[in-house]
């Protein structure tokens, strides 16, 4: 059986060593390079902190795109970088697996015309946290019956987007079945500017940035009499990693963009 070749951009950050340990565990897939912005030339090896691999480091993707032959890129870094990755990536026929969230529609239409004129299959996630996956889903259904909604997001203190990939992917879901009207009460004022959080189709999104927190998302909807709650957690970046071997093997069975893991869930 021939071993998927894989490439992680941001090998040193929390989620990006996550994924080096699961590579490094299964048999089907190999590690051929990192991209980081140091050290350039480095094994991963001469790091005490992450796995004891001798895929090298390239500060420039280019430079690894020619240098090594990668079936995948998985791309765990910032949205700037994340958004040039895999651009560049679809040009050299390597499928991208992204778990970098905030680009902008815009950069979303650009990589998934690109994808389709190079039949070069993408997958984006916003969380490849399999229960987070399914929150969205349970969320999307229940707004059916509950129009009334507000999403609470919680992250760590180094998150640089907010609101999350997470919370924006479920605000859309939840946009496609939710007729558009305006929640509170119709005279409602802010005395401080934001209080009631970000509006999303007349929806609610509140974000919280925590050290201690990981990723951490409610869905509260009201009625009458009632409220329903649909809650995930992921207390550990582990969590993530069943979802991102998940989409390293559906991506190269596409040749379009696909946004979001729900989408290749059966």
């Amino acid at each position: 059986m021939s071993k998927v070749r894989v490439v992680v951009a941001g090998p040193r950050g929390k989620m990006g060593s996550e994924a080096l340990r699961m590579i490094e565990k299964q048999e089907d897939l190999e590690l051929v390079a990192c991209l980081d912005h140091k050290y350039e030339g480095r094994k991963v090896s001469d790091f005490e902190e992450l796995p004891n691999l001798d895929a090298i480091f390239y500060s420039d993707i280019n430079n690894c795109f020619q240098s090594v032959k990668a079936d995948v890129l998985v791309d765990l870094t910032t949205p700037e970088f994340g958004y040039l990755h895999t651009k560049t990536a679809i040009h050299y026929g390597v499928r991208p697996v992204v778990g970098t969230t905030g680009f902008t529609e815009e950069q979303l239409q650009e990589l998934t015309d690109l994808s389709e004129e190079k039949g070069v299959g993408v997958i984006i996630a916003p969380n490849f946290a399999l229960g987070a996956v399914l929150m969205m889903q349970f969320a999307k259904w229940a707004a059916k019956y509950f129009p009334d909604v507000e999403i609470i997001e919680k992250h760590h203190d180094n998150k640089l987007d907010a609101p999350s990939g997470t919370a924006v992917k479920t605000a859309a879901l939840i946009k496609e079945v939710r007729e558009t009207k305006t929640q509170g009460h119709p005279e409602e004022k802010e005395t401080i500017s934001g209080a009631r959080g970000a509006d999303v189709d007349g929806m609610r999104i509140h974000s919280m940035r925590l050290p201690g927190l990981v990723a951490h998302q409610e869905v509260v909807f009201g009625s009458s009499g009632e409220n329903l709650t649909i809650k995930h957690d992921s207390f550990h970046r582990e969590s993530f990693m069943t979802g991102v071997k998940l989409a390293i093997d559906n991506v190269m069975k596409l040749d379009i963009l696909v946004y979001g893991l729900e989408n290749i869930l059966e």
